[in-house]
């Protein structure tokens, strides 16, 4: 079944924390709602950002594109593993996410955002 939406209208957490509902108007304007365990969604939130960029990249027909999100703020953390940290980043609108990181990783991702900037950028992959 294909679902077209008009507008996202609720979003809501079940009251045991397993389950998130999102309620919208269809193309007919009818409300629906699709419900989705916790595990889905945390598969979903995984997938959505590649999907944007493959959106905006053939939208645009420029493969060099990605949907960034502007910095508000960050918190660096220690874990419960102390070989592993944690870093949140924020944007102004609330959208968050935590990373866990390595030890070692913590020291490279410092010394890259300290080095000069080099003449043509280049991704870094870890």
């Amino acid at each position: 079944m294909e679902i077209e939406t008009q507008a996202l209208t609720t979003c809501e957490v079940a009251a045991d924390g397993n389950a998130i509902s999102l309620g919208f108007v269809d193309a007919t304007g009818r409300p629906a709602m699709i419900r989705l365990s916790l595990n889905q969604v945390g598969a979903l939130a995984m997938t959505l950002p590649g999907l944007i960029d493959k959106a905006l990249q053939t939208r645009f027909g420029d493969q060099s594109l990605r949907y960034a999100y502007p910095l508000a703020s960050w918190v660096v953390e220690r874990s419960t593993d102390p070989s592993q940290g944690m870093i949140t980043l924020r944007t102004a609108d609330g959208f968050s996410v935590c990373f866990s990181i390595p030890r070692a990783q913590q020291s490279e991702l410092g010394e890259a955002l300290v080095a000069e900037p080099a003449a043509r950028l280049a991704v870094r992959a870890n």
